[in-house]
């Protein structure tokens, strides 16, 4: 069985975290939640999310995709975590799949992730990484690397990163599902 880690800081946009564990648990990918620290975590829009694992005890375990959800404050709090830089130069470097979306993608450009890759993002939020060729599409992949633009574009980016891991037959099933 696939895995994927999704990770959840105070202030991430909690519209693209669910989506996103919602889209790969219905492929049957086994996703861990992971908040930066115990206990429940408010999201941009004041939700509250018991996450399944504090990223500490998280990182115990292997994964084959990380994905980061957008939202502020909580991707600059993604982006001062050292584990999360960490995670994600190492996971990338495997070879594993990494995926951000709206703000997140400038904590992958931030890690050295998108220097001469193509990537999208939330408007203006990759603009002071000159070294990104910043796209305007709704998902960009570049290699094990997935970024998406926002909230309005979660559920492509979640089919996609869906795709990555299970291919494309269970893709267009959990599509089909979903009525779209």
């Amino acid at each position: 069985m696939k895995t994927a880690l999704i990770l959840f800081a105070d202030g991430s946009e909690e519209l693209e975290a669910v989506t996103v564990v919602n889209i790969l648990r219905r492929g049957g990918v086994e996703v861990t939640l992971a908040g930066l620290h115990d206990g429940p975590h408010r999201g941009s829009r004041g939700t509250v999310l018991l996450p399944d694992a504090a990223l500490d005890k998280a990182l115990a375990h292997q994964y084959d995709m990380v994905v980061l959800p957008g939202g502020q404050p909580g991707t600059n709090h993604l982006k001062a975590d050292a584990r999360v830089l960490a995670l994600v130069r190492k996971m990338s470097e495997a070879g594993k799949q990494v995926a951000a979306i709206c703000a997140a993608p400038s904590v992958l450009a931030e890690a050295g992730l998108l220097d001469g890759k193509r990537a999208t993002s939330f408007p203006t939020c990759l603009n002071e990484y000159p070294k990104v060729q910043l796209q305007n599409a709704a998902v960009v992949e570049d290699g094990n690397i997935v970024t998406s633009r926002g909230p309005g574009t979660a559920m492509d980016f979640a089919l996609v990163l869906l795709e990555r891991l299970t291919g494309h037959a269970k893709r267009m099933e959990v599509e089909a599902g979903l009525v779209r």
